[in-house]
């Protein structure tokens, strides 16, 4: 079954018209991979079991999905489940900052497609964005910058709390990422201790990287590394904490193998695991590590070869921050254009020699935010390419096709303008018209 499927809660809560009407709950049976459902219709009556919650979520947005013109549905039986555990969007907020509001509105569009992971990039050399009790400096000083020299911003613990309520009830879980050693000119900002030379950074509001580093074989490093993340720790029931990773073209390749594996054990004494840019491959990492690869296949291999899962992030596939063509106004292109049928169009098994389906554990689409700042933007760049995305992520390889799945999406259309997504309507796809 197709995953562009939409959920009643998350259309009202959009704010867009009601499209069906009431339908059944369902039921809890045994048995079943999670998120998976059985759906039957057979005249009059409609019987929808999972073995969780999730999988009556879903269940019901396909039951909505089936209905014809006149609110009918023909007799039918799906037993329907997902491909891959993790399906997952990364949104910057450290390089532009989006509040709480657009937050929701975002797991509500990701919930709509069966997405059920938001990845929230929450420092980086422009910005730290969630407070942190032990480190007050951080939000005071490291959260007032942003590329192009913004207002900056940040998350209250509670901000972080209510966003992941919010996500919980839409069966999406928010995993938090602190991005380290590099990308860490916000918190050397307001804590110039932590620094190599001890000396602090003035707010960086530009887009380059690899400039920036913590001070590895500093004890005050680790103490800081540490109370940060039993804070997020604490604030987040997901299994994984984000440690970054990425592009530490500023430590000392022995330094930064150190600092991974010594972060490492401090993640999982707070009772979770690590999840890491592809670069922590370079380390002797767990087994229970979630992998991000995004540019390197040697590195997507050296981590299967460790026993560790990969979440699939191609640069050239799944990042929502690379423009759609050239003329493109918004967006970057160092990993090239992406167009949407290029999101679409690759399956995550067959994407780097020597990694197999069983290494797999699912994908994510990046949106990185260095030239957008508002919604408008973020629409633009995220649909419709993200949707693809959600697709590979739910559906078997088998049967998809580039052809097909244009006349499927070409309907989500109406749908996406009646929810007020500006989206890229992408001339590829005979896009239909929200009018009579």
């Amino acid at each position: 079954m197709s995953n562009l499927i939409p959920a009643p809660a998350s259309l009202q809560r959009l704010g867009g018209e009601s499209y069906f009407g009431e339908i059944p709950h369902g039921e809890i049976s045994p048995g079943g991979a999670p998120e998976s459902y059985v759906l039957e219709v057979t005249g009059d009556v409609v019987t929808l079991s999972a073995p969780d919650e999730a999988g009556l979520f879903y269940g019901r947005q396909t039951l909505q999905q089936l209905r014809d013109d006149d609110g009918g549905i023909a007799p039918v039986r799906i037993e329907d489940a997902p491909r891959y555990a993790h399906r997952g969007v990364m949104l910057d907020v450290a390089r532009h900052f989006f509040g709480v509001a657009e937050i929701e509105r975002l797991i509500d569009l990701l919930a709509l497609y069966k997405l059920n992971r938001l990845h929230l990039h929450l420092s980086d050399d422009q910005g730290w964005r969630i407070a942190i009790r032990s480190r007050p400096r951080l939000t005071r000083i490291g959260s007032s910058s942003a590329v192009g020299g913004g207002p900056g911003g940040h998350f209250t613990q509670r901000d972080y709390r209510r966003i992941v309520a919010y996500a919980a009830e839409r069966f999406v879980e928010v995993v938090p990422e602190i991005d380290m050693p590099g990308h860490v000119n916000a918190a050397l900002s307001a804590y110039g201790e932590l620094a190599p030379d001890g000396m602090a950074r003035t707010p960086y509001t530009g887009i380059d990287v690899g400039f920036s580093s913590l001070a590895i074989r500093k004890e005050e490093t680790y103490a800081f590394v540490d109370g940060v993340l039993g804070e997020l720790a604490a604030l987040t029931p997901a299994a994984y904490l984000h440690i970054g990773g990425d592009e530490p073209l500023s430590t000392d390749p022995a330094d930064y193998r150190f600092f991974v594996e010594r972060v490492q054990r401090l993640v999982r004494a707070h009772g979770k695991r690590m999840l890491g840019w592809e670069e922590v491959a370079r380390a002797p990492i767990h087994r229970t590590t979630l992998v991000q690869h995004w540019h390197d296949p040697q590195l997507a291999r050296a981590a299967v070869a460790r026993g560790a899962k990969l979440v699939l992030s191609p640069a050239t596939k799944t990042y929502l921050d690379m423009k759609y063509t050239r003329s493109s106004e918004l967006g970057l292109t160092w990993a090239g254009t992406t167009s949407v049928r290029a999101a679409y169009d690759w399956d995550p098994a067959t994407l780097v020699d020597g990694v197999e389906e069983r290494d797999v554990a699912g994908v994510e689409a990046p949106l990185w935010s260095e030239t957008i700042s508002t919604r408008a933007g973020l629409d633009h760049l995220a649909f419709p390419r993200l949707l693809g995305v959600a697709e590979i992520g739910w559906s078997p390889a088998e049967g998809r096709s580039w052809r097909e799945y244009r006349r499927r999406l070409a309907a989500q259309g109406p749908r996406l303008d009646a929810l007020g997504v500006a989206f890229h309507a992408d001339p590829s796809v005979p896009w239909l018209s929200a009018g009579p």
